[in-house]
């Protein structure tokens, strides 16, 4: 996907790219591709493959949820910044915090946002499962995303806690996502969620299948959740 096919299919779905987020795009991959001879940020680094499988992928999240008006979201595990970093460029008015559990990430994320002229963003190292008890933070974000970080069953325990009551966690995932779902139920309930959509569409050009489920959080977590770090992965809610 070069750039003037990934904006014409953001146009497509109803998202203008201006110039100015254009430029932000290409420089982000630039940045990336940059500081990914250093470190080990994306196994993705031809241009169109990072246009299509994250600047795309990314703002798939957009289609299926409103992010036009202004609110806080937390990105768990965000890695070299998908899915928020993408979503903050086309929404500015959304403040973003991206936990991750890799101090090297952070730095990159940091010199990024500099590049980028982004403002109310925060990147904190941190684990999620402690991010997640943290008072500071606990249940206060309108919105909580992951990308491919872990099965449901796991990704629910690192990331409901953190919305607030009446809030949403949106998952993007690639497929098996009916399986995780089923397996994951006990523990979006248990963590006080409740699925609100699951769709499913295909990546444009490769054909790839792709699911964004939107859980709803009904009700608090309760407060031994989430677990020790490394607990949810060894021992997840089943």
């Amino acid at each position: 996907m070069n750039i003037e096919q990934f904006s014409e299919s953001m146009r497509e779905n109803g998202i203008i790219l201006t110039e100015k987020q254009l430029e932000q795009f290409e420089k982000y991959y630039v940045t990336l591709v940059d500081w990914n001879e250093k470190m080990n940020l994306t196994a993705i680094t031809e241009k169109e493959d990072v246009y299509l499988k994250h600047f795309y992928d990314s703002l798939t999240a957009a289609i299926y949820y409103d992010f036009t008006k202004p609110f806080r979201l937390c990105d768990v595990g965000a890695g070299a910044g998908f899915p928020s970093i993408p979503l903050k460029i086309v929404f500015p008015n959304i403040e973003v915090t991206i936990v991750d559990s890799l101090n090297k990430r952070i730095s990159f994320l940091n010199h990024l946002s500099d590049v980028l002229g982004l403002e109310n963003v925060q990147f904190i190292h941190d684990r999620a499962e402690t991010f997640g008890v943290n008072p500071k933070y606990r249940e206060s974000y309108d919105v909580v995303t992951a990308r491919a970080v872990a099965r449901m069953s796991v990704l629910s325990e690192l990331c409901l806690p953190l919305v607030k009551v009446g809030g949403h966690f949106i998952a993007l995932k690639a497929a098996n996502a009916a399986d995780e779902l089923n397996t994951g139920k006990k523990a979006i309930a248990t963590l006080g969620g409740k699925l609100e959509s699951m769709s499913t569409f295909t990546l444009p050009m490769e054909e790839s299948e792709r699911n964004i489920l939107i859980i709803k959080k009904e009700k608090q977590t309760p407060k031994k959740y989430p677990r020790k770090p490394g607990t949810p992965g060894k021992t997840p809610i089943e």
